[in-house]
């Protein structure tokens, strides 16, 4: 497959959609990215080149655009997905972890089973903002006893400093705005 300039593929399809979820708030919608199969194929692409220099066995993905990149970055990858949820979505015992985001408060819950001691995992995400919903997602993984090494995103909003709240981990970014 011919690489396409993804910076260019990526600025002429994230939509920035104003007042969503709330007043003040600019949405980063991704759909045109994968609607696009080789915008959404060089993503995935670049993100597990970028993710070669880590050792890991799974990678984490957060509801729900986190699914919608690290489920094909974990095919990509030959790594196992596992899903980090929203409240009440998982159907068996589930760790649940409270948190901050910049516009009210949320949970995220992953499965009890589903990481082990010593188990080493990539957090995914579509956009990293604030920070918030990928240190939920960190701290679901270590009380599962297993260890985040890096974290990786489409986008990152550096303004947000959402790097600061993950002061451990490499973060992986493709466009940062």
């Amino acid at each position: 497959m011919t690489r396409v300039n993804t910076a260019d593929v990526w600025t002429a399809r994230i939509r920035d959609v104003p007042d969503f979820p709330k007043p003040g708030i600019v949405f980063k919608d991704i759909a045109p990215v994968l609607g696009d199969v080789r915008a959404f194929n060089q993503t995935i692409e670049l993100l597990g080149e970028a993710l070669a220099m880590f050792e890991y066995d799974y990678i984490v993905g957060i509801e729900s655009r986190g699914f919608l990149i690290g489920a094909p970055l974990a095919l990509r990858t030959q790594r196992g997905f596992i899903p980090v949820r929203k409240p009440g979505k998982l159907p068996a015992a589930s760790w649940r972890v409270d948190y901050a985001l910049e516009y009210g408060t949320d949970a995220l819950e992953m499965h009890q089973d589903a990481l082990k001691p010593g188990d080493r995992v990539v957090i995914v995400d579509d956009l990293l903002a604030t920070g918030g919903t990928a240190e939920a997602a960190r701290r679901l993984i270590d009380i599962a006893g297993a260890t985040a090494v890096a974290a990786a995103f489409l986008i990152e909003l550096e303004a947000l400093g959402g790097r600061m709240r993950l002061p451990e981990l490499p973060i992986v970014s493709l466009l940062r705005n």
